[in-house]
């Protein structure tokens, strides 16, 4: 809830500081005074569009601070969380607006946009009046109150579910349709690659090992000179070496054992000449100068790097194209089969979905019974007995169906006898429509997730019974809620567990101002007797504002007269 509202230099205000309680506060004052000043400046701190025009005369800029106690599951914790933002046990809102410049938000002293402000500071307070267009009028959001009204977390989160298992399905379902329906019509270029490919038989490493051949077979002649000079060379060396070795095996005995290690070196470099010319021989036989030969090598080199550019491929991917074209064939081949099994799965989860549709939509209807009645009872005790309320619940269409159910929910009203009921917004007039959001709002009071509601002269143009059925019901929701109400009413206000007047005061250098002032039981007394009486407050007046406020009024003698 709202603890704490600190406001400098808005419009009329110099300087306010407020301590807030829970249950019922009331706030009045005379037309003028900056009760609705003070809701724009707390606008400020909840997200509201900054103007510099709300910076008050003399003032370089504005500041607003809101803070509030907010408990530790409640989701404007878990939006601090999700932009990573400090969560201290306090909560505090801050906006500064300057008289040049854009405005600086704050929550809990760290920067965030405008944007988040406002979303956060939707989730703590929710203002309800006559002009406002929010939740309760609005038909995006009817569906949620139904929902919690009924309790139907669970079912929806079930809904939910079952949604999404069903738009998964769908979308296997259209993926492989469109796949399907994509390689049926280039089978026959299919058919044709992959018969190509077969006839070609592409190998991994075929390309590389080709190309080195090629080199070689280009540069046969040249390399056969080559070979056969290296040839006679070596031949020449092993003669050489032999001669060398049949020398030192005349050798005197004597000697011999001197040169032995020499003899040994020659003889292993008399095997090694050999080896070398073996192999020389081997390589001369791999050497083919014959073109027919080189031609055949050009053309399997040509097919495999043509059929890899017509594949915009690699020569050595060829293979794996060839896999895949042959998987593309089979799974035409299967398609039918592969389609059916996904059509029957949708079917599966369709019907789980509408099961689970149909059970949420039976409780819906149970529950917007309940609630008509809650909210026609409410509306009787607001003077509005010729009013019907309805909560219209209409079944939407398979391509509309969606993760909340397949119902579309609308409040209606007919404020007029005989007269079809119509969207909220539309019907009622703005006397009628307070009355109709109050009546809701006692019905719904313990839906949604705002701790604060602030109620704007919503007991505007009523008096008599029905400002004091107005302010039984305000009394009911804070049972709940915190709950804010600006009122002229003084059945409303003789209501409050808390009553703050808000004063205009004359300043000589700063001008006309506006100050808040909590009031004592005598005080009390006085301003409910003045909004029962008008400008001169009488004895009689102040007798009324006793019967109103009950125990807690005081005797006229403690609070004097004016």
């Amino acid at each position: 809830m709202l603890v704490g509202l600190y406001v400098r230099d808005v419009v009329l205000i110099d300087q306010i500081d407020l301590d807030l309680a829970g249950g019922l506060t009331v706030l009045t004052g005379e037309t003028g005074a900056g009760k609705s000043i003070l809701l724009d400046a707390l606008g400020l701190a909840l997200g509201a569009r900054a103007e510099s025009g709300l910076v008050r005369p003399g003032a370089e800029r504005a500041t607003v601070s809101a803070t509030f106690a907010v408990a530790a599951n409640h989701p404007a914790r878990r939006l601090l969380a999700d932009h990573g933002l400090a969560d201290d046990e306090a909560l505090v809102l801050r906006r500064v607006v300057p008289r040049e410049g854009a405005s600086r938000a704050f929550v809990n002293d760290a920067p965030v946009s405008a944007g988040l402000l406002k979303e956060i500071g939707a989730a703590l307070v929710e203002m309800q009046g006559q002009h406002d267009q929010q939740q309760l009028l609005a038909g995006a959001g009817h569906r949620r109150l139904l929902d919690g009204f009924a309790g139907l977390e669970a079912d929806v989160a079930a809904i939910s579910g079952a949604f999404a298992a069903l738009d998964r399905t769908r979308q296997i379902l259209a993926g492989l349709a469109d796949e399907i329906a994509r390689a049926t019509a280039e089978q026959d270029l299919i058919r044709h690659h992959l018969a190509e490919l077969d006839a070609l038989d592409p190998k991994a490493d075929e390309e590389a090992g080709l190309a080195a051949t090629r080199a070689l077979l280009m540069a046969a002649e040249k390399s056969g000179e080559v070979l056969r000079e290296a040839t006679e060379r070596l031949a020449t060396v092993g003669s050489g070496l032999a001669a060398v070795r049949q020398a030192l095996g005349r050798l005197p005995d004597a000697a011999r054992p001197r040169f032995a290690l020499a003899a040994q070196a020659v003889e292993r470099a008399e095997i090694e000449a050999t080896e070398a010319g073996r192999e020389i021989a081997r390589g001369m036989n791999g050497i083919d100068a014959d073109p027919r030969r080189l031609e055949a090598v050009d053309d399997r080199l040509h097919a495999l790097r043509e059929a890899a550019r017509k594949h915009r491929t690699a020569p050595a991917e060829l293979p794996a194209v060839r896999a895949r074209l042959r998987d593309r064939l089979e799974a035409i081949d299967q398609g039918a089969e592969r389609l059916a099994s996904a059509e029957a799965a949708v079917a599966d989860a369709r019907a789980a979905y509408r099961t689970t549709a149909d059970r949420l939509s039976t409780a819906r209807r149970a529950a917007a019974a309940e609630l008509d009645r809650q909210v026609m009872r409410e509306l009787a005790a607001l003077m509005l007995a010729k009013a019907v309320f309805r909560t219209r619940i209409e079944a939407l269409p398979e391509p509309d169906w969606g993760a909340t159910g397949s119902d579309r929910i609308t409040f209606e009203i007919a404020t007029l006898p005989g007269a079809p009921p119509g969207p909220l917004s539309r019907i009622a007039s703005g006397g009628e429509l307070s009355r109709i959001l109050l009546a809701l709002k006692v019905a719904l009071a313990g839906v949604g997730d705002a701790p604060t509601l602030i109620f704007d002269e919503i007991d505007a143009g009523v008096g008599g019974a029905t400002a004091d059925a107005v302010g039984t019901r305000l009394q009911r929701v804070a049972a709940r809620h915190q709950v804010l109400a600006i009122t002229h009413s003084p059945q409303v206000a003789a209501r409050g567990a808390t009553h703050f007047r808000i004063v205009r005061a004359e300043k000589a250098k700063a001008g006309a101002l506006a100050r808040i002032e909590r009031l004592d039981p005598a005080v009390r007394r006085e301003e409910v007797a003045r909004m029962l009486a008008g400008a001169r407050v009488t004895d009689e007046a102040r007798a009324a504002a006793d019967r109103l406020l009950g125990p807690e009024s005081v005797p006229v003698k403690a609070a004097g007269r004016r």
